[in-house]
């Protein structure tokens, strides 16, 4: 892939990262650390749950799916964070098996004005599972340095 700085990112400008299946031992084992409430780390009492069985962290789920996003290179070049996440929201359990992948959209794009070796795009992330069902969905500012000039 060709580096992308912020001069490259069009409003409308879409991307899809690879696909990742999540395993039971993924799930717990990320629970076990992070987030250990019996849905996520007990597969007999996750039966009884409104679940009806073991579910990966929306946590997880919101890391991976970043994760694919960061691997797929579009912002390895220009990247340099973000102030955070807004319209986070968690629609669709993900179960051992499951196949995520994430898709992205700019939406929006503006130069600083304040320092002019960067600006902001904001994206839509979409975190969808191998039915193409939505599972998590987010929008996010990404701060992203300009091209050099000469």
């Amino acid at each position: 892939m060709t580096d992308r700085y912020f001069e490259d990112f069009a409003v409308g400008d879409r991307f899809v990262t690879h696909g990742v299946t999540l395993t039971e031992s993924m799930i717990i084992d990320f629970a076990l650390r992070y987030d250990p409430q019996p849905f996520h780390i007990d597969i007999e009492a996750a039966k009884s749950t409104i679940f009806g069985g073991l579910i990966a962290s929306g946590f997880q789920t919101l890391a991976l799916g970043f994760r694919m996003v960061l691997e797929s290179g579009v912002f390895r070049a220009a990247g340099t964070g973000s102030p955070g996440f807004d319209e986070l929201r968690w629609l669709r359990p993900v179960r051992p098996g499951d196949t995520l992948h994430t898709e992205f959209e700019v939406l929006e794009t503006k130069a600083s004005s304040s320092k002019p070796d960067r600006g902001s795009a904001r994206v839509k992330f979409w975190i969808k599972n191998q039915k193409g069902e939505d599972v998590i969905t987010f929008t996010a500012i990404e701060l992203l340095r300009r091209r050099q000039r000469d």
